[in-house]
């Protein structure tokens, strides 16, 4: 199977995402909450820095539960800051 790259706006989405969980971990370690999410810590490290900009929606999930975030509010964070970064380059 080959995988089709991703376009600039995934990427960026993704990077968005990891944003988002970074700061909704706030104080907690990154081994607190990659051991809740039942995800290694190089995981979850990847996904904060963007470097997993596709993370499975279930990885998603159990990290979001893991820092008290609703999957909705993390959608509409991520979505919210993706528009007004399209709007400052436009």
């Amino acid at each position: 199977m080959v995988r089709v790259p991703l376009n600039e706006q995934e990427r960026q989405r993704g990077e968005l995402l990891g944003q988002a969980l970074r700061e909704a971990r706030g104080a907690r370690s990154m081994v607190e909450i990659a051991a809740a999410s039942g995800i290694s810590t190089e995981t979850l490290r990847k996904i904060e820095k963007g470097r997993i900009p596709t993370p499975a929606f279930f990885t998603v999930a159990a990290v979001a539960d893991a820092v008290g975030l609703s999957l909705d509010e993390l959608r509409k964070d991520v979505a919210a800051t993706l528009e007004a970064q399209q709007r400052m380059s436009a």
